[in-house]
């Protein structure tokens, strides 16, 4: 089956484990990834891990993608500030393809306007920044509403992962 390649972002201060954790269980799947970041350049994570952008994120397209990967860290604070990220977000939000995030990462789709009404779960230090953006806030490991997937923190990957391979998954048209 050819499956479609995901996309993730990445800058610096990104939460290493949670860009490779999915990134490597998504492709243990059989999907592809590609990180967009603002540059070509290698990006390190908050605990030194390093990330080579493959994309710019200025010439992303969410058409190309199944799905949407936002880890945590102090990079999301940054990102979301860069309308192209908004715009990516909204528009892989409004396909109905996956759209996931996790501890911090929740301040992209705050920005991008799309959680109104939407249950979600991100780190501690977020939760009045999503209940603000009109989110219903879950303190649970994995939450799945609709097309979004959100995540608390690194100790809930295993199933932040399982969550997004599974979404995925039934997304795959039968043959």
């Amino acid at each position: 089956m050819n499956l479609p390649p995901l996309l993730a972002f990445v800058d610096d201060i990104y939460e290493d484990l949670e860009l490779w954790y999915p990134k490597l269980r998504l492709e243990e799947a059989g999907y592809s990834m590609r990180l967009a970041g603002p540059a070509l350049r290698t990006f390190t994570g908050k605990h030194g891990y390093p990330a080579t952008a493959d994309l710019l994120i200025a010439e992303a397209r969410s058409e190309d993608y199944g799905g949407l990967l936002i880890p945590g860290g102090f990079m999301p604070d940054k990102l979301r500030r860069d309308a192209k990220v908004l715009a990516l977000t909204r528009e892989f939000f409004a396909a109905g393809k996956l759209v996931a995030f996790i501890c911090h990462g929740g301040w992209i789709p705050i920005s991008a306007r799309i959680l109104h009404g939407r249950r979600a779960t991100g780190s501690l230090g977020i939760k009045d920044d999503l209940e603000n953006a009109g989110a219903i806030w879950v303190d649970e490991p994995v939450v799945v509403d609709g097309n979004l997937i959100s995540s608390r923190t690194p100790r809930d990957l295993a199933p932040f992962a399982a969550a997004m391979v599974s979404f995925l998954t039934d997304a795959q048209p039968r043959r």
